[in-house]
């Protein structure tokens, strides 16, 4: 009988640790979500007379960009999702503010980033208010994008300068979910051909053996490859994090959108690349690459990890058992780890920005160790995710 109870008070201290341990990673994004709520503020506020966005910020002076940036619709889609996540009236206007200064952009041909400038916009506006006016945004932009398509090549050209002939880049699947959506939303398959179409084609040539992917793609008008190499990576054959961070959001993406099977098998095959790589820091936060020559001095990128957290909160759902505790594990420590002392920042400093130290363009020697707005909009993300798959209300924290 002493030893029943003696198991019995074992196990439920071990429930009652579990649940403080938890109660604390509640309570630590219940004070991310108040952080970013006055950060969001304070940058709506400081651009409330002008035309642009907050793209970063370093030596106190912001890095702002007009609506034609490529980043242009991460801070509009961080105002939506702090709505949701707080219920606050006054984020929903400025969300509803900020999006109306993208209305020229769904027309616009010049960029393969419209999924990043309108479905992170108006994508949000319309899966929150569902109306009329973002609908046909986002299938305008929709059509936009299709024309940057190309049927002898099969992708989505992303650039239209460097010395690419047809250069296709990684990050380009993140943009095929606007596609996915529009032919859901019209009944018009030709979308979906297209975005099935590209991530077929980038599965085929853009990664390696060991599932790490390059950045830029070119091709020949045939569609075979002129070349393999990178932009924003150390070194051609290397690893640049956010590169990694987009394929497996991406595929995860694609399958959740297609039900297809080779997404979700390549959406696990990268996962496990993140998971296990072996330059990976103690915090998980990753270097900006994974090959870069200076680690462990290289600069971090939380942008790549704010992606791969959400990303694998997704992942999660569509495995069973103890692999997707992993995905949940992982995530849930890139997360916390985001969330701490060292990379969130303090109310009314850091620009307004949510997160610290992200790594832009490092071989231009753009945007390093600075905060980004694409990744606090999928740190945010994130955070909703995270809240869902356990069941919690953000409204109630």
């Amino acid at each position: 009988m002493k030893n029943k109870i003696l198991l019995l008070a074992g196990i439920l201290l071990m429930a009652f640790s579990a649940c403080n341990r938890s109660d604390k990673k509640v309570e630590a994004l219940k004070h991310a979500i108040d952080v970013a709520e006055y950060q969001l503020k304070q940058s709506a506020a400081e651009f409330d007379t002008t035309q642009l966005f907050p793209r970063s910020w370093k030596a106190d002076k912001f890095r702002a960009v007009d609506a034609y940036d490529w980043t242009s619709g991460f801070f509009p889609g961080s105002l939506w999702i702090g709505y949701q996540l707080t219920g606050d009236e006054a984020l929903k206007s400025e969300a509803e503010k900020y999006t109306a200064r993208l209305h020229e952009i769904p027309a616009y041909k010049g960029t393969h980033d419209l999924g990043f400038m309108v479905f992170c916009s108006y994508g949000m506006q319309q899966a929150i208010e569902n109306d009329e006016v973002s609908a046909a945004a986002i299938v305008e932009a929709s059509n936009s994008l299709s024309s940057r398509f190309c049927d002898s090549v099969g992708l989505i050209r992303s650039w239209d300068f460097g010395p690419w002939n047809y250069p296709v880049i990684i990050d380009n699947m993140m943009n095929l979910e606007m596609l996915f959506w529009a032919s859901r939303h019209t009944g018009d398959k030709s979308y979906y051909d297209i975005a099935v179409r590209h991530a077929d084609n980038t599965l085929a040539n853009h990664f390696r053996e060991d599932n790490s992917s390059y950045h830029v793609i070119s091709y020949n008008n045939d569609g075979t490859v002129e070349s393999k190499g990178t932009f924003q990576g150390f070194a051609d054959d290397s690893s640049w994090a956010r590169g990694q961070a987009w394929g497996l959001y991406g595929y995860t993406m694609s399958y959740r959108e297609t039900g297809l099977e080779r997404y979700l098998e390549h959406a696990q095959k990268i996962a496990e690349l993140i998971m296990n790589h072996p330059n990976t820091p103690e915090d998980r936060i990753p270097y900006w690459d994974y090959n870069a020559p200076n680690i462990p001095d290289a600069p971090r990128d939380t942008s790549a990890a704010a992606v791969m957290a959400s990303a694998l909160f997704e992942l999660s759902t569509m495995v069973e058992g103890e692999l997707s505790q992993r995905y949940f594990d992982y995530g849930e420590t890139l997360l916390m780890a985001l969330s701490s002392d060292a990379y969130l920042a303090k109310k009314g400093e850091n620009g307004g920005f949510i997160l610290m130290h992200a790594t832009g363009h490092l071989p231009a020697n753009s945007e390093i160790d600075v905060p980004l707005n694409y990744g606090d909009y999928y740190y945010l993300e994130a955070i909703r995710r995270y809240l869902g798959l356990r069941g919690i209300d953000p409204l109630t924290l």
